[in-house]
């Protein structure tokens, strides 16, 4: 996590930015119980910034807050998942096809462009973790481009449960040129114009994304990241 305008990070943004990272990591793992006071003992930080970000990663699904307990980590189901890129897989299509209807210029679209290059120079080194920030970077931007400030933010909601299932099956999938394939199909409609195209391309790209990381969840088992 960057700060803004070089600004160093506050106590809050801090223990929000660890303790994503934690979880991400497995550091704190599914169904694991911790304290505040563990927690903040362990970030070097009062109870109040930890308790500010625990309740902004209950908002995103990551963690459960209980009384007089503290802080449950959640796991992600593959039917979590399969409810999640149910919504992801509209929201996102609908984006594409806004997108696709504004009319952008090539020098509008450089990030959506970007992100792609940066996804093909990830797989052709064979670096998922590049990838997978690269694929997180062009699902932000289509979302942007669509313009409707409420997908963007119930898209948000679930970013990290994706981030958090995909993080732990990135290296037991197959290499994603193909999904590399869609992306620069839907760059294409969208430069094109064509919505009904970009519509459909990325409906179809999310779809076969929700059945590859469910599939994945369930043959490994991986029920509890």
């Amino acid at each position: 996590m960057k700060a803004q305008d070089n600004k160093p990070l506050s106590n809050s943004q801090r223990a929000l930015h660890e303790l994503r990272q934690l979880i991400f990591s497995g550091e704190l793992s599914a169904g694991s119980d911790h304290l505040e006071s563990e927690l903040a003992e362990r970030l070097g930080m009062s109870r109040t910034p930890v308790r500010e970000a625990a309740l902004t990663l209950e908002s995103k699904g990551l963690l459960e807050l209980r009384p007089r307990k503290g802080v449950r980590i959640l796991p992600v189901s593959p039917a979590d998942m399969r409810e999640i890129y149910d919504v992801l897989t509209e929201l996102e299509s609908l984006a594409a096809e806004r997108a696709a209807q504004a009319n952008y210029d090539e020098y509008q679209l450089r990030d959506l462009a970007r992100a792609i290059e940066d996804m093909d120079q990830a797989i052709a080194e064979e670096n998922l973790e590049a990838w997978g920030e690269a694929d997180d970077r062009f699902h932000n931007e289509l979302v942007r481009l669509g313009g409707n400030t409420r997908v963007s933010d119930i898209v948000g909601m679930m970013a990290d449960q994706v981030r958090r299932a995909r993080s732990s099956t990135l290296f037991i999938r197959p290499l994603p040129t193909k999904s590399n394939e869609d992306h620069r199909d839907v760059y294409h409609a969208i430069k094109n114009g064509d919505s009904d195209r970009a519509r459909a391309k990325h409906r179809a790209h999310r779809q076969q994304a929700r059945e590859i990381l469910v599939g994945l969840l369930e043959k490994h088992r991986l029920r509890q990241l």
